[in-house]
């Protein structure tokens, strides 16, 4: 996976640096510091899948291409079978799928979201981007943080909210928990 990393960070330097666009400037867009912008594109800290999605329309193009380093053709629709989208580490306890990173265009990023439970005792960190997100629960249990509220979720359970609110997901009773998640 660290392989895989470095090859959508190298994708991110390469389409900054095409635009012209620089690593403070970068920074200050996704309202991160450059020193971990810069950790992004050197491939060192894996890049979250909301900033991904901000990179993908800061540079006008589908976050496909940052994942697969391949043009988005589809027009009319894309299939993604089960467990082959692109996977987008996170974050240790969050593994990202893709649905649809061939479709070009797309108005939505759908993932298949997979939260392995923690160890440690301690909150998840949570992060924020702008736009919404739409959560539906497929398997076991989360509890959503969401600005000053913590959220309960079992399978079936969704939720759609503000994406601009600090959040994070943890899975519950020692299980790994799937969820599908609409960042918009």
């Amino acid at each position: 996976m660290a392989e895989k990393m470095k090859e959508i960070a190298a994708r991110v330097r390469e389409l900054r640096e095409l635009s012209e666009i620089s690593i403070e400037e970068m920074a200050n867009h996704l309202q991160i510091s450059p020193e971990i912008y810069q950790h992004y594109e050197e491939g060192t800290c894996d890049i979250p899948a909301s900033v991904l999605y901000e990179i993908a329309h800061k540079f006008e193009v589908d976050m496909g291409l940052l994942l697969t380093g391949e043009e988005t053709r589809m027009h009319i629709f894309t299939v993604t079978r089960k467990g082959k989208g692109v996977s987008v580490e996170r974050r240790k306890q969050y593994k990202y799928e893709n649905l649809a990173e061939k479709f070009v265009h797309k108005k939505a990023e759908p993932f298949i979201v997979t939260v392995e439970p923690r160890t440690d005792g301690k909150k998840p960190s949570k992060n924020s981007h702008p736009g919404q997100e739409f959560n539906h629960i497929l398997e076991g249990s989360i509890k959503l943080y969401i600005h000053k509220n913590e959220v309960i979720l079992e399978e079936g359970d969704s939720i759609f909210f503000d994406a601009g609110y600090e959040h994070a997901m943890e899975a519950l009773n020692g299980k790994t928990a799937k969820f599908l998640a609409i960042i918009m």
